[in-house]
């Protein structure tokens, strides 16, 4: 097995290059943009300097399978205009604020703030007295000792 070149000299630009592990025994320009076109424009003539390449484009078969495609594709050769990418979500649009009245029940406060306005030691110790250790059941004790 041969072992594949370290180093290899672009064809285009005369500069030293690490060629792809992948194509290193094809690969003979750099990745540089200037090169990759010379690569490109040096492969096109040389599949149209083949012989069953030569009339590839010309003659009447070729101009009338152009002459269908342009009929399907009008318009495609002119060039597009750069439009704004649209959003590929629906436009944003403010819904209607929609006022809810509360209800009595929220008129009472809140286990949590009630729980918490209370001392931690206050409810420790009732906590230790009662043998509780629930939230809602030392709060009802609470509430009945202040009643």
């Amino acid at each position: 097995m041969r072992r594949p070149l370290t180093k290899r000299k672009c064809k285009h630009c005369q500069t030293f290059f690490d060629p792809d592990p992948r194509s290193a025994g094809r690969q003979r320009y750099c990745s540089q943009p200037e090169c990759r076109k010379a690569s490109k424009a040096n492969s096109q003539r040389r599949w149209q300097q083949q012989p069953p390449n030569r009339d590839y484009f010309k003659g009447p078969t070729h101009v009338e399978r152009v002459r269908q495609w342009r009929k399907d594709n009008p318009g495609s050769w002119r060039r597009q205009r750069s439009r704004a990418p649209e959003a590929l979500q629906d436009a944003l649009e403010p819904q209607e604020i929609q006022k809810q009245r509360l209800g009595e029940s929220f008129g009472a406060e809140v286990l949590q703030d009630a729980f918490f306005m209370q001392s931690t030691v206050f409810l420790g110790f009732i906590a230790h007295l009662s043998g509780l250790s629930l939230q809602d059941d030392i709060e009802a004790t609470t509430r009945k000792l202040q009643q």
